[in-house]
């Protein structure tokens, strides 16, 4: 009996007793793991996607004479210090390199390494309609042009030759001219040769003895 009333009052006192232990909110902390979740899936897309292509500039025609033959024929003292651009060689100053001869050089800058540290693929852009007229339009006129210019070397030639032809006859004329002035002049002379050894009764000048 006394037992059982001392059960009754222990069961008594731990009701009474405030429970200190933190209290956890389950719902608020799945929301927080599940926005987690969603972030680290985003970021995990993100890096999976593939950067955006890089925009190069079409391939275009060079607006500046490569000079091949600048240092030709220089001497030139290297050194352990001397700058790349100028030991013996060809330097291109956009890969930062030095090339041997001309051929490599020129295959170098025409090259696919080249043209992307430039900034431009190896597509060339594709002609309209438009410019392709344009472009036979420019080398029609350029053709009339050089045969107008042929034409012309031509005709000047030909106005030099018939100069010539006339300089020629007018020399020509000049002395067949002389030719017979001198040839009257004698005919002259013999005449009066003639007319005054027969006045004189000779039967001409220089004979020989008889």
């Amino acid at each position: 009996m006394a037992s059982g009333s001392a059960s009754g009052s222990g069961g008594a006192s731990d009701a009474g007793i405030e429970d200190h232990r933190r209290k956890w909110d389950k719902e608020e902390y799945e929301k927080l793991a599940e926005e987690r979740l969603l972030e680290e899936l985003e970021a995990l897309e993100q890096s999976k996607q593939k950067p955006a292509p890089v925009t190069r500039e079409l391939l275009r025609q060079r607006d500046y004479r490569v000079d091949l033959e600048g240092k030709l024929g220089k001497s030139v003292v290297i050194t352990k210090n001397t700058p790349s651009s100028q030991t013996g060689g060809y330097y291109c100053n956009v890969c930062d390199c030095v090339v041997k001869d001309s051929i490599n050089f020129l295959d170098h800058i025409n090259g696919k390494k080249h043209q992307r540290n430039l900034g431009m693929s190896m597509r060339i852009e594709r002609s309209s309609l438009d410019q392709v007229k344009k472009r036979f339009e420019l080398n029609k006129r350029k053709l009339e042009e050089r045969k107008k210019d042929y034409d012309l070397e031509q005709r000047m030639k030909e106005m030099r030759e018939e100069e010539d032809k006339l300089k020629e006859y007018r020399k020509e004329r000049k002395k067949e001219k002389k030719r017979k002035v001198d040839d009257d002049i004698d005919q002259d002379q013999s005449e009066g040769q003639s007319e005054l050894a027969a006045i004189m009764g000779f039967s001409g000048f220089g004979g020989s003895k008889k």
